[in-house]
């Protein structure tokens, strides 16, 4: 087998998740999904789709209907003065996750350099990996509990050498969101330098700060059609559709032919019923959304508060997404974050995250993170989760 593959790691989130699976005692936080079944609607269009044997094989881009659906609403997101998404643009893709590793495939060659803003979610890490690249961290570090962005750092670490600049924001796991400035900054040098930059923006709409569009910043507010940047997003998290696997890209012009030759290769298209469900999601994203949101904004606010108030942690509000990130200060008894997530699982019956699982090589100040997904429909979920850790810690 190839050495890239070989050299991969086990994702830490399943093997946290693996130790407390089938144990009905646990209450489990640990994977990026509400606990909320994905409307009824929804799930109703896929229905009638399969009871229409629609079956076969759809357009390697994906529906017509889907592709044009996806344009609107993603130009009707966009701040005043962004140039409008073309359904030239648009990919639907077999979930978010093969959306990212499409882009990757298109863009990077072995022995590429790669630079990623970390903590991040692992796969991203892993994708330029696997297609032989070298891939250089620049890690946001954390205030009081707040990550934030060394933008000079950042600039500096992207050349001319560099094939590829990948963020997610706002972030998973630390909620991290970039500023307006921060992404022309970003934009503009990466223009200078050549470099594309891959956006991995599926919270985007999973935001609690006050915009006119109720939307986090998106690099496609500022950038060209012909930019060379490619946005992910995901039916996953905002409409309740992580297990349906449907995402998609908005990429220049020029490249959506290009990936279209490689979704043949990789999976040939979404599946028909899935895109339906889609359909109705976009559709009908008024009545999911801002609940959504709402809900999410009262799961933080309800969570955060109570880890604020026990001794020995440290976390502060998430911008936006559906995670609290948080540290557990006694670094003699936390710093594996690993091991510390294990030992919750057994002896707490709490699941979470192990914060090392975000990081390549973490600086000393990344060790003995968590992370808390907190998007329960019942709250006191969360109240008995902090309960389990207090009494863990022996407090």
């Amino acid at each position: 087998m190839r050495q890239a593959v070989l050299n991969l790691e086990e994702s830490m989130i399943r093997q946290v998740a693996n130790a407390g699976m089938g144990r009905s005692d646990v209450l489990r936080f640990w994977f990026g999904e509400s606990d909320e079944a994905t409307p009824a609607f929804i799930r109703d269009a896929a229905v009638a789709s399969l009871q229409q044997g629609e079956t076969f094989y759809a357009q390697n881009l994906g529906l017509p209907e889907l592709r044009e659906a996806i344009a609107h609403y993603a130009s009707g997101l966009r701040c005043e003065g962004a140039v409008p998404i073309g359904v030239n643009r648009v990919a639907v893709t077999s979930s978010g996750v093969n959306a990212l590793m499409l882009a990757v495939q298109a863009l990077v060659d072995a022995g590429d350099e790669v630079v990623a803003v970390t903590p991040v979610w692992p796969n991203l890490l892993a994708q330029p990996a696997i297609m032989g690249a070298t891939v250089t961290c620049v890690s946001l570090r954390p205030v009081g509990g707040e990550w934030q962005l060394d933008l000079q750092e950042l600039l500096s670490a992207v050349t001319s050498r560099t094939k590829l600049l990948v963020i997610n924001a706002p972030n998973n796991p630390t909620g991290w969101t970039l500023s307006r400035d921060e992404q022309r900054a970003i934009l503009d040098h990466c223009r200078s330098t050549g470099t594309w930059i891959l956006a991995d923006e599926v919270y985007e709409r999973l935001y609690f700060e006050t915009t006119p569009n109720g939307c986090a910043p998106s690099f496609l507010d500022i950038a060209a059609e012909d930019d060379r940047l490619v946005v992910a997003h995901s039916f996953s998290k905002s409409f309740l559709m992580t297990g349906w696997r449907l995402g998609w890209l908005v990429m220049p012009p020029a490249m959506t032919e290009q990936v279209g030759k490689l979704i043949e290769f990789n999976t040939s298209c979404a599946p028909v019923f899935v895109q339906r469900a889609g359909l109705v999601a976009i559709d009908r994203t008024d009545e999911i959304t801002p609940r959504v949101v709402q809900h999410l904004r009262l799961c933080r606010d309800t969570l955060v508060p109570l880890l604020q108030a026990v001794p020995g942690v440290q976390v502060a509000p998430a911008k936006g997404g559906m995670y609290a990130f948080f540290r557990l200060e006694d670094q003699s008894r936390f710093s594996d974050s690993l091991e510390t997530a294990k030992k919750l699982v057994l002896e707490a019956g709490l699941g979470l995250a192990p914060g090392d699982a975000f990081m390549v090589n973490p600086r000393p100040e990344a060790r003995g993170w968590l992370r808390w997904c907190f998007a329960s429909q019942d709250l006191d979920r969360l109240r008995q989760g902090v309960g389990r850790l207090e009494r863990w810690l022996g407090l």
